[in-house]
């Protein structure tokens, strides 16, 4: 909620607009597993796209993904949703 006084302006929820910030410019590598999917983002290059093979590169890592049916669902600048029978995730420190 914007409030206006006569000589400056409080905003209620400076905490949101510092966490919307932080969200918008997060460049940090993650990735969150879901049954049947998993959504990566800030990645830095694809490796491998296979149906059954998957492997990506983070800043200092190598993920690899085994399943069966993998599909590149979403492809975007940093961000990337595979859908399929995900068997396996491997984590490897380059």
């Amino acid at each position: 909620m914007l409030f206006f006084t006569s000589h400056s302006y409080n905003f209620l929820g400076d905490n949101m607009l510092e966490r919307m910030n932080h969200y918008l410019n997060d460049e940090e590598f993650r990735f969150t597993y879901f049954e049947d999917k998993i959504h990566i983002t800030n990645y830095k290059r694809i490796i491998v796209l296979e149906d059954n093979y998957i492997s990506f590169q983070s800043n200092q890592k190598t993920i690899i993904i085994t399943g069966n049916n993998l599909l590149l669902k979403r492809l975007l600048d940093k961000e990337m949703l595979i859908t399929g029978t995900i068997l396996k995730i491997e984590v490897k420190n380059d």
